[in-house]
């Protein structure tokens, strides 16, 4: 059942905040990682950024967001009403940004309303956007507390929009009272212990990593067709017939070609980090079967250069590739990854890279368009070659340098 959920539900995000799984009763008991924005027009009207990078998590300087008067009035909603019309429920986790607001909701057991009928998390949802609202439209001189609003009934939309609810009919909606929030919501659901952490990890980190991204907007934002690996195509079809010559098949290079991003009939890459990596001198880290038994003499050759102070450059596919960049990596060095994916318009990558993008010790390249890829796709051969083809055309150094110490 977990896999067939996991399958039904990772699908590419649809940014409406109306995507839902369909193999799940959101009647039930269980968690929920839900996010609301705020409707578009209101730009930040939650908070703003303060505090300071340098400080820890737990110091009063911390990254956090100040929370405006509306922002206060967010998080009481949050915390208190919820719970009091439905005490199944739980906040567990939750961070409230300037624009948008995340929480974890525990359904401690199946969602009954006070009239005793089962309920979709769509109405709770609905119901605090609601009371939000009112609130909001009080606080902004639109209405009193005690204005009885024609239409204030939680209605679905229609019984095919999962979880797509409404408080107001449309024409009190946008014609008197704009609304706090923007419509729908987005959830997800975390399968197992670990992914909860993980997600509660993310919440905790939110203010820091927009913090980061504030502070270092160059480097923390992908940067598009920035890098040229001077690599052409008939180039690069000819290097994979030579090194995989049973996988590259037409069809598998008509496939290929498409992902490519390109510019005049090259090869080019999108970047995530600061560019100045790409001053220094670069070696290619690529780990081939033939050379496993030369593992050791590899690695230490790779780190030494590393701390004579070039950059190591890899795609990071096999195991030995991981084991060699995760040290350089921990021993202080600064690397460039090639990334086996593109940049989605909407890009966040996990926070131990973003602090690696933000201290210029992480620059992340892709070659690639960007596509949604399931937990079941694995990459193919000529993919992996065609990265490590990159890997030496960036570094302009062949993959065997650290065997006889010759360069391009």
């Amino acid at each position: 059942m977990k896999r067939q959920m996991d399958k039904e539900f990772r699908k590419p995000t649809v940014h409406s905040m109306k995507r839902r799984c369909n193999a799940h009763d959101y009647s039930r008991s269980g968690l929920y990682h839900i996010t609301i924005c705020v409707a578009k027009a209101l730009r930040q009207p939650l908070g703003r950024m303060a505090g300071k990078l340098e400080k820890p998590d737990g110091d009063i300087d911390a990254p956090h967001v100040e929370l405006s008067a509306i922002g206060q009035m967010v998080e009481k909603e949050l915390r208190e009403s919820i719970t009091k019309y439905y005490p199944m429920l739980e906040v567990l986790d939750y961070v409230i940004m300037p624009e948008h607001l995340h929480f974890i909701l525990v359904a401690h057991s199946n969602i009954i309303s006070r009239s005793g009928k089962a309920t979709h998390l769509g109405h709770v949802i609905a119901g605090f956007k609601y009371g939000c609202n009112k609130r909001y439209w009080a606080m902004t001189g639109r209405i009193s507390l005690a204005t009885e609003l024609p239409g204030a009934v939680v209605v679905a939309e229609s019984p095919d929009a999962v979880g797509a609810v409404r408080v107001l009919d449309d024409s009190v909606v946008q014609d008197n009272l704009p609304p706090l929030f923007d419509g729908g919501y987005c959830d997800v659901m975390p399968l197992d212990e670990q992914q909860l952490d993980t997600q509660r990890a993310y919440i905790r980190a939110n203010p820091r990593n927009r913090l980061l991204r504030d502070t270092y907007r160059a480097q923390l934002h992908p940067q598009r067709l920035t890098v040229d690996t001077a690599v052409s195509l008939p180039a690069l079809l000819g290097y994979l017939k030579r090194e995989c010559p049973r996988q590259i098949v037409p069809s598998a290079w008509e496939e290929l070609e498409k992902r490519l991003l390109q510019k005049d009939d090259r090869v080019v890459c999108d970047s995530y980090g600061s560019l100045v990596l790409l001053r220094s001198k670069l070696l290619p880290v690529v780990c081939h079967r033939r050379d496993a038994a030369l593992f050791e003499q590899q690695k230490a050759h790779c780190l030494a250069e590393a701390a004579a102070g070039a950059v190591l450059v890899s795609a990071r596919i096999s195991k030995g590739e991981q084991e060699i960049m995760d040290s350089a990596l921990l021993s202080g060095f600064p690397v460039i990854r090639i990334e086996d994916n593109g940049f989605p318009e909407i890009y966040h990558p996990s926070g131990d890279r973003i602090n690696g993008c933000a201290t210029g010790k992480l620059l992340l390249l892709t070659p690639w368009h960007y596509r949604f890829r399931t937990r079941e796709e694995s990459i193919t051969v000529p993919f992996c070659k065609t990265m490590n083809c990159i890997a030496q055309a960036i570094c302009r150094t062949k993959d065997d340098w650290w065997k006889n110490g010759q360069f391009l």
